[in-house]
């Protein structure tokens, strides 16, 4: 059940922008942004203290589907529950955080960057995965190796990528989506900026 609505999730939009968060009144003109630019999927990492409750916030607006990420252990996983959160994302995959996530029932979009992380979320249940950090991990080459002996997973690339470089991933079988921050750029929220490129974002082709 949980692998098939984060794969549900994956496919909403190409692009999930992944949201560092400072200021917790940034959180609905920020989401309202995105979502109007037409990505509704939301992953606002656990990097700030301002972070669950703008999470709390996002889920306020009509067509968000909001979620953690950067959660690293059973702890944050709860903390992001009790917070709402409807999916979570974290950088790489314990037994401990992969087992609580499986149990939890949330959708869960676990961190891969090797063969033996991959077989260890298949050994939780688990085939769809975040391929992170993408761009130093070996880049699309590695990717594309690493997705040949598993062809039950799907990827969502991130971690350096940019506007550029977000359709060279898209074109990849195996890859659903890419998480990028490029859509909101550090600084003074400017809402309008955020929906140009999250225009942009959504009008990327997977595959």
């Amino acid at each position: 059940m949980t692998d098939q609505s984060i794969d549900q999730i994956m496919r909403l939009a190409p692009v999930i922008p992944v949201i560092v968060i400072d200021r917790v009144e940034d959180a609905v003109p920020m989401a309202e942004a995105l979502v109007a630019g037409g990505l509704p999927v939301l992953e606002v990492t656990l990097r700030t203290p301002a972070a669950l409750d703008a999470l709390a916030a996002m889920k306020a607006v009509k067509g968000a589907v909001v979620g953690a990420g950067t959660v690293l252990d059973p702890a944050m996983l709860n903390g992001a529950i009790h917070a709402g959160a409807e999916f979570i994302v974290s950088p790489g995959l314990t037994d401990n955080l992969g087992k609580a996530a499986t149990q939890s029932g949330i959708p869960f979009l676990p961190g891969i960057a090797n063969a033996s992380d991959i077989m260890r979320g298949l050994d939780l249940g688990l085939s769809r995965f975040k391929f992170f950090p993408a761009a130093t991990s070996g880049g699309i080459p590695a990717l594309k190796a690493l997705a040949a002996p598993f062809g039950q997973a799907r990827f969502c690339p991130t971690g350096g990528i940019t506007a550029a470089t977000a359709p060279d991933w898209l074109a990849l079988d195996p890859v659903l989506c890419v998480g990028g921050s490029w859509v909101v750029p550090a600084g003074p929220l400017n809402p309008s900026r955020i929906e140009a490129l999250a225009r942009e974002a959504s009008a990327l082709s997977c595959h």
